[in-house]
């Protein structure tokens, strides 16, 4: 993969997975009366972890898209990736349509993470390092 190439990839799949997690966040605010019902009779889950969700969601958006430091970026992708297994499992579990976003933010996630290092300043000691493409 070429060094243009891997940063289309990086930033189509980084950009995703922020909105997604911004989307997330903001229908959290607006319309937290519906997703208390939803978090109370469809998942089975207490509401008062819906503000912090929310607010996580927002911070994480940040960190992978800003990336201000290595060691935040991934407690970022590591919180997003087993947050998102966990939709994933608890959508599935309550018979929940709402799995394949989960999913599909999942595989953008780990696309994110895997190119991340060969596209951004920062990099991370965690993430796979890819040589630059021979010229």
């Amino acid at each position: 993969m070429s060094d243009n190439v891997a940063k289309y990839v990086y930033w189509i799949a980084t950009g995703l997975v922020a909105l997604v997690y911004l989307g997330a966040a903001a229908f959290y605010i607006s319309s937290h009366d519906m997703v208390a019902g939803m978090y109370r009779e469809v998942l089975g889950y207490p509401t008062y972890i819906i503000w912090p969700l929310a607010i996580l969601k927002i911070v994480g958006a940040v960190v992978i898209l800003w990336r201000p430091s290595a060691v935040l970026a991934v407690w970022a992708y590591a919180a997003m990736f087993w947050h998102l297994v966990l939709a994933f499992g608890a959508h599935v579990g309550a018979g929940d349509p709402g799995w394949s976003p989960a999913l599909a933010t999942w595989v953008l996630l780990i696309v994110s993470w895997l190119t991340a290092n060969r596209v951004r300043a920062v990099k991370s000691a965690y993430a796979p390092a890819v040589p630059a493409a021979p010229i």
